[in-house]
């Protein structure tokens, strides 16, 4: 069974970086797409970025295009989310999903909540202002 388990959140100052990491256990995850959703207290899921199975192809949200990338290491079965610029807004539980119903995905988008079949726990970034 497949487990997604994310780490490098934390509280961080305006401006400031953070790196997040998601490994995955059980399975090879190296041939599905993966993605990046946050969500902040009282408010929906958001896509904020998505990678295909062999980090050739990236999609960012508006709102953090720019600031953000995610970028993965097949041979370590992990993905990253590395989120520099970080604002008081980008403050949410950030989760890593896959795609397993996919392998080799490349074309077109993956922003949608029901695009993924599995989710990690998440991990609570905060940015104060």
């Amino acid at each position: 069974q497949v487990q997604l388990v994310e780490s490098g959140g934390g509280l961080v100052q305006a401006g400031g970086s953070l790196r997040l990491s998601c490994t995955a256990s059980g399975r090879t995850i190296a041939a599905y797409g993966m993605g990046w959703f946050r969500q902040a207290r009282g408010k929906e899921r958001e896509f904020v970025a998505s990678i295909n199975w062999n980090g050739g192809r990236t999609d960012y949200a508006d709102s953090v295009q720019g600031r953000f990338t995610t970028s993965r290491d097949n041979a370590k079965n992990t993905v990253y989310l590395q989120m520099n610029s970080l604002k008081p807004e980008d403050t949410a539980v950030y989760y890593c999903v896959i795609d397993l119903r996919a392998p080799n995905w490349s074309q077109g988008q993956k922003r949608r909540v029901s695009d993924y079949d599995l989710w990690g726990q998440g991990t609570q970034v905060t940015v104060s202002s």
